[in-house]
């Protein structure tokens, strides 16, 4: 789902001359499904397929470069189909609860968003409309908005209410960091 992002794919074809020739086409590369990828179609570029068949003799390889960041660095959206499997994880988990018609959720959600970058790797954050799963936000007893929730391992650790500032957050996920 959030590892379609994840990966920048390129291609470097060379000829026999050494030339570079950054017109590949692009392609579809299948990778096998695993737990933490769940998307197994990334787009690549080859030199071999598509290129006119004189420019294809002289192409002698094809370098495939591939980079993926670190982890997930985005607020990805939970749901009540989802929802065990995104607090039940190993890594800790920030939840923003949210809803359109909120201002103080638009004021804190950038916020949310630089702390996912920041901390991409250690944390997960997710946010959760309150008009779309009222299911989860009455099992956790969120009465204002925003509500930013911490799990661990599947447990509610911590709760902060309103828009508060980056550094108040910041000290909350430190505490559930392992060292």
């Amino acid at each position: 789902m959030a590892m379609k992002n994840c990966f920048q794919v390129s291609s470097v074809s060379t000829t026999r001359a050494g030339v570079y020739h950054p017109f590949a086409p692009v392609e579809k590369l299948h990778l096998p499904t695993s737990k933490c990828l769940n998307t197994s179609t990334l787009l690549l570029s080859s030199p071999s397929s598509s290129f006119p068949p004189s420019l294809r003799s002289r192409c002698q390889k094809s370098r495939i470069v591939c980079k993926a960041r670190e982890a997930v660095d985005t607020v990805q959206v939970a749901t009540d189909a989802s929802w065990d499997t995104v607090i039940g994880g190993e890594t800790p988990v920030l939840v923003e609860f949210w809803a359109p018609w909120c201002g103080p959720c638009k004021m804190i959600a950038p916020v949310i968003e630089e702390l996912a970058q920041e901390y991409a790797g250690k944390i997960a954050c997710y946010k959760v409309n309150t008009d779309d799963c009222p299911n989860i936000a009455t099992k956790y007893g969120i009465r204002s908005i925003p509500t930013v929730l911490f799990f661990k391992k599947g447990e509610k650790k911590e709760s902060v209410i309103g828009a508060v500032p980056k550094t108040t957050l910041s000290s909350s996920i430190e505490k559930y960091l392992d060292v």
